[in-house]
């Protein structure tokens, strides 16, 4: 991969001028509450905790993690600047223990073996499978022994009126980068990338697709 092709990203509505409308779409069409709250009462985090939330976008998830620990230490990265500030925005009275990040995932700009769980939440359909495999890999690298790994993004349909309602989603965000999802290939991307007991335990139909929900174990050294 080349570094200019690996610097690449896709905004979050494809266009950097839809971002402010980000968090109103999502609200609206993915069943955001419902699944973000699954995903934080599964990453159940504890006292001292570090947690990273890469691809935060505009912090919504990031913000739901720093209300349920209130001493738990929460990094989220993000490439996009104008999310960052709407999610800085957001956690402004949080400062203390919640940071924000602008950054890649290709490249954490973290110490290995520094996070207790890793959570992403609607980002890797942004990436292609090569993207997808470095960026895991990285996460490996950052997370340590044991640690979890939590994904919600969209992922194979469970009917054939979800796959048709996902062709919205593919003609914003491109549809080589969204036909992993189609084809349910995430977990085994997963393993690939340096993780064990990969388990999608979770599946919600929304308006614009199929959201599943992952977890794996970063594989002991």
């Amino acid at each position: 991969m080349n570094s200019s092709h690996s610097r690449s990203y896709i905004p979050a509505l494809k266009y950097h001028f839809l971002t402010r409308y980000y968090d109103l779409v999502v609200s609206l069409t993915t069943r955001e509450k419902l699944f973000k709250t699954l995903l934080v009462k599964k990453i159940a985090p504890t006292s001292r905790q570090r947690l990273l939330d890469v691809g935060c976008g505009t912090g919504t998830l990031t913000q739901m993690l720093a209300k349920r620990g209130s001493d738990v230490s929460i990094t989220g990265l993000d490439a996009d600047l104008n999310a960052l500030k709407q999610a800085k925005a957001k956690l402004v009275t949080m400062s203390k223990r919640v940071t924000f990040e602008q950054g890649f995932g290709q490249e954490l700009p973290f110490e290995t073996a520094s996070f207790d769980a890793v959570v992403s939440s609607l980002f890797f359909h942004h990436l292609d499978r090569q993207q997808k495999l470095k960026v895991l890999k990285e996460i490996r690298r950052v997370l340590k022994s044991g640690g979890q790994l939590h994904i919600a993004d969209w992922g194979e349909p469970t009917s054939i009126f979800q796959r048709l309602l996902f062709l919205i989603v593919q003609s914003l965000d491109g549809f080589h980068t969204t036909q992993d999802s189609v084809d349910g290939i995430l977990p085994s991307i997963i393993e690939e990338a340096g993780f064990s007991k990969v388990e999608n335990w979770k599946s919600i139909a929304t308006s614009l697709g199929t959201i599943r929900l992952y977890q794996a174990t970063a594989a002991k050294n």
